[in-house]
């Protein structure tokens, strides 16, 4: 019998969804990833494979540091603000293989909160 392995469900939940989910440059993709300490969020252009904009909580102006569900509301703030400065208006939402719920939700909103579509 094999062990659970929580990193290869995710990683295979994640691939699953990103057979359907693409970033295009009218309506980017905005990826979210979660390691122990930090909180990554990034608008990328699948077409072009560029990265438009991006914000973790090892930007100074996220503020504090870690995996929290206050940083990930800091850090949907932070990327939704400078998508908007990179002229980036509706966006379709990566979740990366994790659960709608606690800071994937955070972030989610707090990113359409500040002016992002999804």
């Amino acid at each position: 019998m094999s062990q659970f392995n929580r990193k290869k469900a995710r990683a295979s939940v994640h691939r699953r969804i990103r057979k359907k989910v693409t970033g295009t440059p009218e309506r980017p993709r905005l990826s979210v990833h979660f390691s122990n300490r930090n909180v990554y969020a990034q608008v990328i252009d699948d077409v072009a494979g560029r990265t438009l904009a991006a914000a973790s909580t090892k930007d100074p102006e996220a503020g504090s540091a870690g995996a929290s569900i206050d940083s990930a509301v800091k850090v949907g703030q932070l990327v939704a603000k400078r998508a908007k400065a990179a002229k980036v208006g509706g966006v379709v939402f990566d979740r990366g293989g994790y659960i709608f719920h606690g800071k994937v939700k955070a972030l989610a909103d707090a990113a359409r909160e500040s002016g992002l579509e999804f």
